[in-house]
């Protein structure tokens, strides 16, 4: 029987939560996150974290008692591992010497953990997603959903999610399918590319919807935040006034660069379609200018949580990874 668990993503502006039970959504929310709590992609007061997750939870009448955890922005290390076939107790005690030449602190103050990619039993090998995240993030982590009274059930970088969730994805008859997943956030924006579930290529640009809001700020002569609510409420319509239009389309150009980049260095791979998920999958203007400066059709991410019972596909991207964490 599918347990209950309560999807958590963080994000520079909004918590976004998804009760979930097996692939269904019992309830769920997005908030406005308090100004100046997450900074740099890092959550600055657990405390106060903790204390504003139990109140929207009790705002949204949202009861579970089991949580799972995506780690969005924080300080955390995720690498594909090709290693001789072992057992879990040896892989575990391995895999802190794959990252010696990534981290350069302390590995006694990470947590290691793995995901099965595949094994070749003819090769005696093993592929593994590995991951490193600091101790004290996943005790942070712990305190935020006790003060809320959670309990940790799972946790995971933003990549393995989207890789949950591709892997669930129909296969084609040519073999697997290949994806562009778009995440357009506050602070930046993040394109994964992948063959099926196996995960290609990350690039990344510091262009995001803050530079939206920026542009907004001037406009309409407000500081930043209130012109970041304009922008996600469409105050005004700005949305299709010029003043967002000349940054949509800087933002088309300079990702139709990476995109450029991406088929150049994947020869052997046909992106012809993208995801879109985050605060930008809601704006239609941007995905819009996207479709026409990337040539590419543009699809909403929530179209890979078909069958999970979102209302519609914009809800669906925006609680993509609240939900697909879960699973």
């Amino acid at each position: 029987m599918a347990q209950t668990i309560l999807g958590i993503d963080v994000g520079q502006s909004r918590l976004k939560l998804a009760l979930m039970n097996g692939r269904h959504v019992k309830k769920h929310a997005v908030l406005e996150m308090p100004e100046n709590l997450v900074s740099e992609g890092r959550i600055v007061s657990p405390e106060t974290m903790g204390e504003f997750l139990r109140m929207s939870m009790k705002e949204k009448g949202i009861r579970a008692g089991k949580a799972a955890y995506v780690f969005a922005g924080e300080r955390v290390y995720i690498r594909p591992v090709t290693m001789p076939l072992m057992n879990e107790e040896q892989l575990l005690y391995n895999l802190p010497y794959e990252f010696r030449d990534y981290i350069t602190e302390e590995l006694k103050d990470f947590v290691f953990d793995y995901a099965m990619i595949s094994a070749n039993e003819e090769e005696r090998t093993m592929e593994v997603m590995a991951a490193a995240i600091p101790r004290q993030l996943l005790e942070d982590t712990r305190s935020i959903l006790k003060k809320a009274g959670l309990k940790l059930v799972k946790a995971a970088p933003v990549l393995s999610v989207y890789q949950t969730v591709l892997k669930n994805q129909p296969v084609t008859p040519d073999g697997p399918k290949d994806y562009c997943i778009l995440d357009i956030g506050y602070s930046g924006i993040r394109m994964y590319a992948f063959k099926g579930d196996k995960h290609l290529a990350t690039n990344e640009l510091e262009t995001g919807l803050h530079t939206l809001g920026d542009a907004i700020a001037e406009a309409y002569n407000v500081d930043p935040h209130i012109a970041h609510t304009y922008l996600v409420n469409n105050y005004d319509d700005c949305q299709n006034k010029e003043v967002c239009a000349n940054a949509f389309n800087n933002i088309g150009v300079e990702l139709m660069r990476t995109m450029n980049f991406l088929r150049y260095s994947m020869q052997d791979s046909s992106l012809n379609d993208v995801w879109v998920c985050g605060g930008g999958a809601d704006i239609p203007a941007l995905l819009k200018a996207l479709e026409e400066n990337l040539d590419m059709k543009i699809h909403s991410a929530g179209e890979l949580l078909d069958g999970y019972g979102f209302s519609d596909v914009a809800t669906g991207s925006e609680l993509f990874l609240a939900a697909g964490i879960t699973q």
